[in-house]
C-alpha cells in the first residue's frame, strides 16, 4: 500500500510471471515524503486516476509497453472514453517487489535482486527535467552550463531547459536518494540503464506534447518501470498532478501547490521536517520520521475546496473531457492565487 493509493491483488505475481491486481487511488495526499496527511481532497483520486490512465493510453498507442490494462467502470475493465462516471480503479498487472533488507541506511541490493529473479519493480525512481525552479537541487549540484544554459549564473526566476536532464533515484529506501549514473546501474539490476534513461525521454515526449496541446506547461515528473522476462513496462502511475508538475498561466496545477502553501503556513512542521532528515542521515537512522516532533496539521475547509477544483478542472482540462463537475481551469487557477 502506498500513502495515497491502495493496491489489492487479485492474482498474485510468481518468479516467472506477472499478477494482476487494482489500484485504488484515494483522494488522500502527501507532501515532502511524510505519508497521509491529516485531511483528504474530495475527487483528488478520480482525477488522478482518470489522467494516469489518459497517459497510459497514449504510451500505448505510441508503442511504449506499460502495465496498465483499463478502469473499473460499472464494475468492467474498461478505456477511460468509455466510463460514464469518473474511475477511482485501475486495472493493472502485477509484478513483485521482494525486501529490501538494510542496516541503517545501507541497503542490501543484491539481496534484493537475489530473490527478484526476472520478474520485479525496479527500485529506481527515473526522473525527467524541463525546467529547474527557484530552489530546486539542481541549482546547487550544477552549473547552468552543464544544462545546456547559455549564462555563467542561475536567474532569478524558474528557467526551462533546452534538453531535458534526467535523473535517477531510490525507490524503496526510507528517504529518496539522488544517485550516480553507476549507482542506478547497479541498483536496476538486470534492467539497462539506457533503455531506462531512453523510456523516460520518450515518455516526458509525449507528457510533454500532450500538456501543450491543452495549454499546460509540464515541467518535470518521473516514472516507475517493471521488468518481466527481459522486458521493460512503464508501472505505478504517469503523468498525474501527483506524479509531476504542470503549470498554467504560471500558476502551478500539481501537487506543488500543496508544498508551497505548507512552506508558508506551517513552516514549523516543514523545518522539523527537514531537520529530521538531516539528523537521521547523521545517526544513520532510516525511519527519519521517528526523529521529526512537529506534527502537520489539517488544512482550511476552503483550501481543501479550492485544491479539489483545480484537480477536478485539470484533469478535465488534460483528458479533454468533462468527466468531472467542476469550474473551468481558468476560474479553478483564480481560487488558488491568493492561496
Amino acid at each position: 500500500m502506498t500513502s495515497v493509493k491502495e493496491i489489492h491483488v487479485e492474482k498474485a505475481p510468481t518468479p516467472d510471471r506477472l499478477g494482476r491486481g487494482r489500484f485504488l487511488f484515494t483522494n488522500d495526499y502527501s507532501v515532502f515524503d511524510w505519508g497521509k496527511m491529516p485531511d483528504p481532497i474530495p475527487q483528488k483520486g478520480a482525477s488522478l486516476c482518470a489522467m494516469g490512465a489518459a497517459n497510459f493510453e497514449l504510451l500505448e498507442e505510441n508503442g511504449i509497453d506499460t502495465h496498465y490494462q483499463g478502469v473499473i467502470d460499472k464494475g468492467d475493465t474498461a478505456s477511460l472514453d468509455a466510463v460514464t462516471l469518473p474511475p477511482q480503479e485501475m486495472v493493472i498487472d502485477l509484478t513483485r517487489i521482494p525486501e529490501l533488507p538494510h542496516e541503517g541506511r545501507e541497503y542490501d541490493y543484491e539481496a534484493f535482486h537475489s530473490a527478484a529473479g526476472d520478474n520485479y519493480l525496479i527500485p529506481l525512481e527515473i526522473v525527467f527535467r524541463n525546467q529547474v525552479p527557484v530552489g530546486s537541487s539542481l541549482r546547487s549540484r550544477a552549473d547552468p552550463e552543464d544544462v545546456g544554459l547559455d549564462t555563467d549564473e542561475w536567474p532569478d526566476e524558474s528557467v526551462d531547459l533546452p534538453e531535458p536532464v534526467i535523473e535517477f533515484t531510490s525507490k524503496y529506501e526510507e528517504s529518496d536518494r539522488l544517485l550516480s549514473r553507476e549507482q542506478a546501474d547497479t541498483i536496476a539490476g538486470r534492467a539497462d540503464i539506457d533503455d531506462l534513461e531512453s523510456l523516460a525521454q520518450s515518455v516526458n515526449e509525449l507528457i510533454t506534447q500532450r500538456a501543450d496541446d491543452v495549454g499546460l506547461h509540464h515541467e518535470d515528473g518521473k516514472i516507475e518501470c517493471l521488468y518481466s522476462d527481459g522486458d521493460i513496462r512503464v508501472a505505478d502511475v504517469v503523468g498525474t498532478f501527483d506524479e509531476n508538475r504542470f503549470s498554467y498561466d504560471d500558476q502551478q496545477v500539481s501537487k506543488e501547490l500543496l508544498r508551497q502553501y505548507h512552506k508558508r503556513t506551517q513552516s514549523e512542521w516543514v523545518e522539523s521536517v527537514k531537520q529530521a532528515k538531516q539528523n537521521a542521515r547523521e545517526q544513520d537512522i532510516a525511519d527519519w520520521r521517528t526523529l521529526c516532533d512537529v506534527d502537520p496539521q489539517p488544512l482550511d475547509r476552503a483550501v481543501i475546496d479550492a485544491v479539489s477544483d483545480l484537480y477536478t478542472a485539470g484533469a478535465n482540462a488534460y483528458i479533454e473531457q468533462d468527466l468531472f463537475d467542476a469550474p473551468s481551469l481558468d476560474d479553478a487557477v483564480d481560487g488558488v492565487k491568493e492561496l
